[in-house]
């Protein structure tokens, strides 16, 4: 066998020139967390050495800036971007990520094993490397099938394909935990696993990663996350739209610990990553919180890349790609410039003709009588948590009659299944704090059924009919004003260019704040349907305790009625 990277073995040992050396740079040394300053030399989007002596075809003077390599999201949704996988790429890019790890089970739950080829397909030609984990959990629960359902078979058609890297999140907790053979059955087709097991604890977390399950980001507290990585699972520190877990788990990263530590974006829309950034906002905002830049950098970098077997990345050093970016300083951590396999990442071409998949939402637009919900007393209500996609299991003692009840801020939410199966569940939620008009949207993890709040019946349905004749999409509408975001890919996805998404988006934005509700209110919105998060969820079936992992009725102690 031939040892990797043979031929540039003489352009190592200076006796060949280097295709470009950059000089007078700041690098980072992410094994030991410090800083060099030296000149790097890079041949074939390898870096072939450190050092002085280098000459190179073309050279380039960085005048003292800070090179890094190439940031790193150890663990993403791209759908939940609304932009398609070619232009997520070219967004996060300019943010200065190489390598993106990727779990693609929201379109899999919509289109099942058409999706994930679909998703493979958008790799080509990017200027981020795009590694899938296969969705573990197609659907979430065997009560919330959306448009497919993928068993270990299905899966196993997917493994040593050129980007699949391991299993994605396991989110049946109680699956694996009764050690059910259809899950054992998906765990023994990678040795990479993933988890997602939140307010997981004590002799049940035990049993969770004897199962084998190796990560998690859902801890929420310092002390879920230092019981998890005591027991040797990595933590993904989690930022993304409404997931905001930074500033309560940077604290307990050390460099003790930090090669088990790494950052997540999971569900992040493409306007936040366009304002703010991506893994890059989550660097400064953990130096914010008061974590040493350098753990912070290790973090985004060489701590991914060890976690999944990615050792041609995430240090400067010999025989590792040149996947860097050049930034400011550590502090600020504004991204310059990003080179993928040494080259810029700019200089990849836009995509052309993107594709899209075929219509996924198969149902009408539900009746009055379809959404309405009677009685009086004390009633289960979804109370949202700020920053978190867990929720609340609150009680109120209320009449559906005077239902909006903006006072206290209680409003209806609707789920109607989108795939031509009868469902329609009502129920009522506190938190999104709207005066006027609704929203709806055709993304709800993780089955993503079509999803509505409101103010008043008529805007709830005038919104979900939006969504429908868009044939997926977000929608806010205010008296007769209706905003629509199109999401022409599995009601998850828009093929527009991630410029025009963001401008859409920024109208819904605009659209939203007139209501008078609180921010992100469709990232709010699209996870109350996940019943793999505790505690109270709504789904096509009615409300979902997800703690007691039943369905219950709103009015009174019992299940549904039949």
């Amino acid at each position: 066998m031939t040892p990797p990277y043979a031929d540039l073995i003489p352009a190592a040992r200076g006796t060949e020139p280097a295709d470009v050396v950059y000089r007078n740079a700041e690098l980072f040394d992410a094994f030991s967390c410090t800083w060099e300053h030296n000149d790097i030399a890079i041949k074939s989007g390898i870096i072939i050495g450190i050092g002085y002596s280098y000459r190179g075809i073309r050279e380039r003077d960085l005048h003292g800036a800070y090179l890094v390599p190439g940031l790193i999201d150890a663990h993403v949704h791209i759908e939940s971007s609304l932009v398609v996988p070619q232009e997520y790429a070219r967004l996060v890019a300019s943010h200065g990520t190489t390598t993106v790890i990727a779990d693609p089970h929201e379109i899999a739950n919509v289109a099942g094993k058409r999706g994930i080829e679909y998703m493979l397909a958008g790799r080509t030609g990017s200027p981020v490397d795009i590694r899938y984990m296969l969705p573990s959990c197609v659907p979430a629960t065997l009560l919330d099938i959306g448009g497919a359902s993928l068993d270990a078979e299905a899966l196993a058609t997917f493994t040593g394909r050129d980007g699949i890297l391991g299993l994605g999140e396991m989110m049946n907790v109680p699956g694996v935990l009764a050690g059910d053979p259809a899950i054992q059955q998906k765990l023994a087709l990678s040795g990479i696993r993933d988890g997602h097991a939140p307010l997981l604890a004590g002799m049940d977390l035990n049993a969770y990663i004897l199962a084998g399950l190796q990560s998690d980001h859902e801890c929420t507290t310092r002390m879920e996350a230092e019981e998890k990585l005591r027991r040797g699972m990595y933590i993904f520190v989690r930022e993304g739209s409404t997931e905001k877990n930074i500033a309560a788990l940077v604290p307990m990263v050390t460099p003790k610990n930090v090669s088990r530590c790494c950052f997540a974006t999971d569900d992040c829309h493409a306007d936040l990553i366009t304002r703010e950034g991506h893994i890059d906002r989550c660097i400064r905002t953990a130096v914010g919180c008061g974590l040493d830049p350098e753990l912070a950098i290790r973090m985004a970098t060489l701590s991914a890349a060890e976690r999944f077997g990615l050792l041609d990345r995430g240090a400067l050093v010999p025989g590792r790609r040149a996947d860097l970016c050049i930034v400011d300083d550590p502090v600020s951590f504004t991204v310059k410039e990003t080179l993928h396999f040494g080259k810029p990442a700019a200089a990849y071409p836009v995509p052309a003709d993107i594709v899209s998949l075929p219509a996924t939402v198969r149902c009408t637009t539900p009746t009055w009588e379809q959404i309405h919900l009677d009685g009086r007393g004390p009633a289960r209500v979804i109370g949202l948590v700020s920053n978190q996609i867990i929720t609340e299991l609150l009680r109120f003692d209320l009449d559906t009659a005077a239902l909006p009840d903006r006072e206290r801020d209680l409003l209806k939410v609707v789920v109607c299944n989108r795939y031509g199966r009868p469902g329609i569940g009502t129920g009522i939620v506190h938190g999104f704090g709207f005066k006027v008009g609704a929203i709806a949207a055709s993304v709800s993890h993780d089955a993503h059924n079509i999803i509505a709040t409101g103010t008043g019946d008529e805007e709830i349905l005038a919104a979900i009919d939006a969504v429908i004749r868009a044939q997926g999409g977000m929608a806010a509408v205010n008296g007769t004003e209706v905003t629509v975001l199109p999401l022409d890919c599995a009601g998850l996805m828009s093929t527009l260019p991630a410029s025009e998404v963001v401008t859409r988006l920024n109208a819904l934005r605009e659209a939203t704040g007139k209501m008078g509700g609180i921010a992100e209110p469709f990232m709010y919105l699209s996870f109350l349907a996940l019943t793999v998060i505790p505690a109270l969820r709504i789904t096509d079936r009615g409300l979902f305790d997800a703690v007691a992992f039943r369905d219950v009725s709103v009015f009174g102690d019992g299940t549904p009625s039949a």
